[in-house]
């Protein structure tokens, strides 16, 4: 996959470093692993991002160069792929799978998963997830294909432009709807993993869009979403607004009609990095969640 230019007047660009810079949006840190790779070229011959460029020069990066992931184990599984391109891997996640490798989960995850697939098609890349679901979560996960659609895509999250949106049963039934929660987020004392919603100066600002879409007994279900990305973030304000999720059981109680926490990550929009056309992905409710539809 290569990003290409062909040198106009008009832009002002004198060297090659400025097209990967202000045209193509490089960071110096990619920008430093293509020269390493000789993958930045001028007419099709390999160059120095130095290079002085004249009208008509097409410069391009070949940003798909082989990478490893080395530190993660390849484990069979079977994915539920949603989309996949060049430069993307979407995958509707199972509840009850880590999407990262850890101490308690070391080949068992989402990523070892993906590294297996990666491996069965021949394709070397290193895992790159974009975004990133509790273990209990169901839903859409990304994985970027190269570094480059990476940090496109999180470069889209901080700009508001890649969206969000959840499925979740809660207890009770919101006051109004669609209903808007700004409150700040911020760690737990002496948790490591617990949020609370805080007005304290190293909180983040946080801020989610709840909208009932139907009412049950005792319980609703409500489209939840994300204009901020923290950590819990849904399951921190559906607490804080007495409508926790259902089988939360870190921020409230099991319950008897689901075995975890009853969130599905299920819609996704962004602007594709190469195509720059509009992307949407969707997925329906897990089975355990259905089950709670009557």
């Amino acid at each position: 996959m290569k990003l290409e230019y062909t040198n106009v007047e008009s832009k002002g660009y004198m060297t090659v470093f400025n097209v990967l810079k202000n045209e193509f949006h490089l960071s110096d840190r990619l920008i430093l692993k293509l020269k390493k790779e000789q993958q930045i070229y001028i007419n099709g011959e390999p160059t120095h991002i130095k290079k002085v460029l004249n009208v008509g020069d097409i410069i391009s990066a070949d940003i798909s160069f082989a990478e490893e992931s080395e530190n993660i184990v390849p484990t069979k599984m079977d994915l539920n792929i949603l989309y996949e391109d060049d430069a993307l891997l979407i995958i509707n996640k199972k509840p009850n799978t880590p999407v990262h490798p850890s101490t308690n989960h070391y080949e068992d995850t989402l990523s070892n998963g993906v590294k297996y697939y990666f491996e069965n098609i021949g394709l070397k890349r290193k895992i790159r997830p974009v975004n990133r679901l509790d273990k209990d979560t169901s839903g859409i996960v990304i994985f970027a294909k190269n570094e480059y659609i990476q940090e496109c895509l999180t470069q889209q999250m901080k700009a508001g432009i890649f969206k969000k949106e959840y499925l979740a049963f809660v207890t009770g039934t919101l006051e109004e709807s669609p209903l808007t929660l700004i409150r700040n987020i911020k760690r737990k004392a002496e948790s490591i993993i617990e949020r609370c919603v805080s007005d304290d100066e190293d909180s983040e600002y946080a801020e989610t869009i709840f909208e009932t879409i139907k009412e049950y007994d005792g319980y609703s279900l409500i489209k939840c979403i994300l204009k901020t990305g923290r950590t819990h973030q849904i399951r921190v304000h559906t607490s804080y607004l007495g409508h926790s999720i259902l089988g939360d059981t870190l921020y409230s109680t099991s319950s008897n009609l689901i075995a975890r926490q009853a969130l599905h990550a299920y819609k996704v929009n962004f602007i594709h990095p190469i195509t720059k056309e509009l992307v949407e992905i969707t997925c329906d409710l897990p089975e355990d969640m259905q089950n709670l539809i009557s």
